[in-house]
């Protein structure tokens, strides 16, 4: 027989096999003998107090041998000869959409501004080491999108999107660790992502789908109102009357032709902000409430939400153990960004403090209409450039003193790898972002004692939280309310935002687009 238990546990107790067995023996008044495996199904940590707690939903195997559970790939059709699609994009919604494209019998043409995940390390050390940044090839722009080189962070709020444990048990069945399945916040790690990524492709190609590389979509082809294929940056046509646009937040140049060509985009307020590192030890100490985490307890994370005079100022991917990435897609332009690896041991804890855009915030750049919060994107990026000395160098200075308004005398080195120099933040971020961002961490040191100090870094800028645009999209077909056959889809159309809500809503346009063929 099987018996389902709740319980609450010291980590000791909850993290040693042999002790959980004890426990339930003793609690539960099973004889040890009898207990033949403990499942865990759910799992998660409560800090919310002094005394922290592990909550674990736990299946019992009493006098039964236990059987488990094996998670398989669906079998999927051989598609070689089927109906195309063109999907633009091989982040997390591309991928996805590829693969349910072939699970309805259809044939994705997934094409790929940037890389093969093998070749993009090359392109990210040029980055970090060199100061070089490649347009299509970078933290952004390659095979498996932002998401493989970006932690690999599994939550979502998007519950009622899609269905979450199928995205999940795909990337178990890709490669990924089982215990994403039980975790309240699963987590890869950027070090798992690229196998995963490379299988998900690999799969693609064996079921007769297509993935190209360095293909840049520089044009669509249209007649009338419906779309009927695209060009790239060689020359190439593809052509297909079913389009699934899921470039990503960051593609700039898709904005820029969607509205060039008249095709309706609408202008979407985002949150920007600084990258803030602290010692990992001293986030451990406030949330745990203790000097030493120990040896059961993960790197803590942190989550903090704060109203300052009317705007939200939050944490935003929130990498413990991790490091900061410079994650510019343009030469003349400085972006952070962070991501933790599968163990998340780095000495270091990273996480972007943003705050919440108005519509009337983008007023002195109305003239470029519904790109107006890309412009205000593009110059706080700009103005960073500039006062990094025109490198991936980041403008930085310790949290104190930017709290304060001074600029710092001396820095500490920090995870960012092409470096960073003291600057005047007030010379890269807006005005009223730098005094929501100084209010805001006065608050956080409220709920977070120790939080504010100098031994901390404030990194320059964080700016890249979610598309500056939305691309409207019929709610039944999902098409573009204007241009028949164009999907647009996940992060870069304002209907995801991050790995999971992407794929979910990658998953939804294929279906959209197998219903109306």
């Amino acid at each position: 027989m099987t018996q389902e238990l709740e319980l609450r546990l010291l980590p000791e107790i909850a993290e040693q096999s042999a002790r959980l067995t004890e426990y339930i023996s003793k609690s539960k008044k099973i004889s040890l003998s009898d207990i033949k495996h403990i499942e865990v199904l759910n799992h998660s940590i409560d800090a919310r107090q002094k005394t922290v707690f592990v909550n674990l939903k736990v299946r019992v195997y009493i006098n039964e041998e236990f059987v488990a559970e094996q998670i398989h790939l669906p079998d999927y059709p051989n598609v070689k000869n089927s109906k195309e699609v063109i999907v633009i994009g091989a982040g997390p919604a591309g991928l996805f959409s590829a693969l349910e494209l072939i699970q309805s019998g259809l044939k994705p043409i997934v094409l790929e501004r940037g890389k093969d995940v093998k070749s993009r390390p090359k392109d990210l050390q040029n980055i970090n080491a060199h100061h070089i940044v490649d347009e299509d090839s970078n933290y952004c722009f390659g095979e498996g999108g932002a998401g493989t080189y970006s932690d690999g962070k599994l939550y979502t709020r998007s519950k009622k999107r899609g269905n979450i444990r199928r995205i999940l048990e795909l990337l178990v069945g890709f490669g990924a660790n089982p215990n994403i399945l039980i975790e309240a916040h699963p987590h890869i790690g950027t070090n798992k992502l690229p196998s995963i990524v490379r299988r998900m492709r690999e799969t693609i190609q064996e079921r007769g789908g297509e993935v190209y590389f360095n293909q840049r979509v520089t044009d669509l082809i249209l007649e009338g109102n419906s779309i009927k294929g695209v060009v790239t940056k060689n020359g190439d046509r593809f052509l297909s009357d079913k389009v699934i646009l899921a470039t990503g937040h960051s593609a700039r140049d898709i904005f820029e032709l969607l509205h060039h060509k008249g095709i309706e985009i609408h202008l979407k307020p985002l949150a920007v902000g600084i990258r803030v590192e602290h010692k990992q030890s001293l986030i451990d100490s406030i949330q745990y409430s203790c000097e030493d985490r120990g040896p059961f307890l993960p790197p803590s994370p942190y989550s903090v939400v704060k109203q300052i005079h009317g705007r939200g100022v939050y944490s935003f991917c929130m990498c413990p153990g991790g490091v900061i990435a410079a994650c510019a897609t343009k030469p003349g332009e400085v972006v952070t960004n962070g991501w933790s690896s599968s163990r998340r041991a780095r000495p270091t804890a990273n996480s972007g403090i943003v705050v919440e855009l108005r519509q009337e915030d983008f007023l002195p750049f109305q003239k470029f209409g519904p790109l107006a919060a890309m412009e205000f994107q593009k110059e706080i990026e700009q103005k960073a450039w500039i006062a990094g000395g025109k490198t991936q160098t980041a403008p930085a200075t310790r949290l104190a003193d930017f709290v304060e308004g001074k600029i710092s005398s001396d820095l500490p080195k920090t995870s960012y790898p092409p470096g960073i120099i003291s600057a005047d933040l007030s010379l890269v971020l807006p005005k009223f972002v730098m005094k929501a961002l100084q209010n805001g961490f006065k608050e956080f040191n409220k709920s977070m004692k120790g939080y504010l100090t100098n031994e901390a870094v404030v990194h320059a800028p964080e700016t890249r939280t979610s598309s500056p645009v939305s691309i409207p999209r019929d709610p039944e077909t999902l098409e573009h309310i204007r241009i028949k056959g164009l999907y647009p889809c996940g992060e870069g159309a304002g209907y995801a935002g991050g790995i999971v809500s992407a794929a979910m809503d990658g998953i939804r346009c294929a279906q959209a687009c197998a219903v109306s063929v």
